[in-house]
């Protein structure tokens, strides 16, 4: 028996955009394994060489269609490519694909953003801010629309520390109609110039342009069905469509390889602080059910509706228990490539990082580069560790501080849905075993960003590795323990 949420979803036609990203593939794979939707309209930007059409094609060989294919082989045929590009400022959509949107379109999921914390402020503007407004603009000509649900971040509002579900206008220093005014007048090297100014408390150019595409929604999205889902930090998949499942190096999952390659070996990161982490199904979940919701809600509210999702208090989650997940792996699932022995540690002295970075990774890698340039291969590690401490630098006000997100709205929502429609579309952050989440993660991480496959004949050849590696490690720390002895046992001498 169809449970509401899927009993909704029958014969509908969903444009999503962003479908090719992280989350907007776990969202296809769901919608499609588990209902009858008509037709999903994806907004793909072309690539040279490569027709829209081949790259869904290409999906039926990503793991994370296997288990829909399986049950429904052709199920791919449903998903239907639209050429557009969120940079363009008409989302670079036909007049023919417009019109097509128009009259068929029922429920809109825009998704599509550039997560790059330090993109150039006027590419982050048109891509997270302007083709949102214009996403309204296209809602507002669908003859047939009953939801469009706006996927933003919870840390769009991150400099305050309490964020409730709520829209907060008057922490942006311009309104988004007079941000979006003046881009529209000046060119890109003014805008990025005036980065800084207009990022006012914001960190970065990611927060701020999502924060003005909240402002976008209040103000000229008001009309419509339309909701806000902000997600906390999107990072491998707890259950659905294969547990683990990960496709990219953002944000925790990069911290997590970096130090299973034995690459990373320190970062500031306070380990009281709160880690605010969600799985990728329990978000494409959330997005659907907030469409259900939306479209059942038969008077529109003086301002759109917003759920959030972030770890619960009671099943919290603290940076230092993330760190130790992290090393428990290292002998549980060990890659068959790691550069040394994999250990972390964590500071929040800011002045003690840069000198710390020179003993623990700088000039390991002069060392390791100098070793590939004598026997004719081309040095790297150099570089790969002046990204990495380009991206800690970054990520590093999100490391040290704790952020506590209210969930009222998503709560009660869940109250709303059946048992059934509470265990098919579950997000459910106060159940979670981080325990567990973390081992099913960490020999995601190794399947699919190190390529290990998992085999008994695999993990064995990664024990073999790391303990090897371990064995060098110790022998290094007592041959430099024994240098700083004789150091300190010289100066002494010299002294008396």
């Amino acid at each position: 028996m169809e449970s509401a949420i899927q009993k909704y979803f029958e014969n509908k036609t969903v444009f999503l955009t962003g479908g090719t990203g992280f989350l907007g593939k776990v969202i296809v794979e769901k919608l499609l394994r588990t209902t009858e939707v008509k037709r999903i309209y994806l907004l793909i930007r072309p690539k040279r060489g490569v027709e829209i059409q081949e790259r869904i094609s290409e999906w039926s060989q990503d793991s994370v269609f296997e288990l829909l294919l399986k049950s429904k082989s052709d199920a791919l045929q449903r998903v239907c490519p639209i050429a557009g590009d969120c940079l363009e400022p008409d989302l670079g959509i036909s007049d023919t694909d417009r019109r097509l949107l128009a009259s068929k379109g029922q429920i809109v999921l825009h998704g599509a953003a550039t997560v790059r914390f330090n993109e150039p402020l006027h590419v982050a503007l048109a891509i997270n801010t302007r083709a949102t407004r214009l996403m309204v603009q296209l809602g507002k000509q669908m003859v047939n629309l009953e939801a469009f649900v706006h996927v933003s971040t919870a840390f769009s509002n991150c400099i305050i520390y309490h964020v409730k579900e709520k829209f907060y206008p008057e922490h942006l220093t311009c309104s988004s109609d007079k941000v979006l005014g003046v881009s529209e007048l000046l060119s890109d090297e003014l805008i990025d110039n005036m980065t800084p100014t207009l990022l006012g408390s914001h960190p970065n150019s990611y927060t701020y342009t999502k924060a003005l595409a909240e402002d976008v929604i209040l103000r000229e999205g008001s009309d419509l069905p339309i909701c806000i889902f902000r997600p906390a930090v999107i990072i491998a998949s707890h259950k659905e469509p294969i547990s683990g499942w990960i496709d990219n190096l953002y944000g925790p999952i990069a911290i997590l390889f970096g130090v299973a390659r034995g690459v990373l070996r320190i970062a500031t990161i306070d380990v009281k602080a709160q880690a605010s982490l969600v799985p990728v199904d329990y978000c494409a979940n959330l997005a659907l059910a907030c469409a259900w919701k939306t479209a059942q809600t038969d008077e529109r509210q003086n301002d759109p509706i917003i759920y959030q999702l972030a770890p619960t208090e009671d099943n919290s989650l603290t940076h230092g228990e993330f760190k130790d997940y992290a090393l428990d792996g290292r002998m549980q699932c060990p890659l068959t490539k790691m550069v040394w022995y994999p250990f972390f540690h964590c500071i929040t002295t800011m002045w003690l990082f840069p000198i710390a970075a020179f003993f623990y990774h700088t000039l390991p890698a002069y060392i390791f580069d100098l070793a590939l340039y004598l026997s004719g291969r081309k040095p790297r590690l150099v570089k790969v560790y002046q990204k990495i401490h380009k991206t800690l630098g970054i990520l590093g006000p999100f490391s040290s501080k704790s952020w506590y997100f209210d969930m009222h709205n998503t709560n009660k929502m869940r109250e709303l849905m059946s048992e059934q429609d509470r265990r098919i579309y579950d997000f459910d952050m106060a159940s979670i075993s981080w325990k567990e989440y973390f081992e099913k993660a960490l020999l995601g991480m190794r399947l699919y960003l190190g390529q290990d496959p998992p085999t008994s004949e695999s993990i064995a050849h990664g024990l073999r590795v790391i303990k090897r590696l371990k064995m060098w490690h110790h022998l290094l720390q007592v041959i430099l323990g024994c240098i700083a002895a004789f150091i300190v046992w010289s100066l002494i001498r010299l002294l008396v």
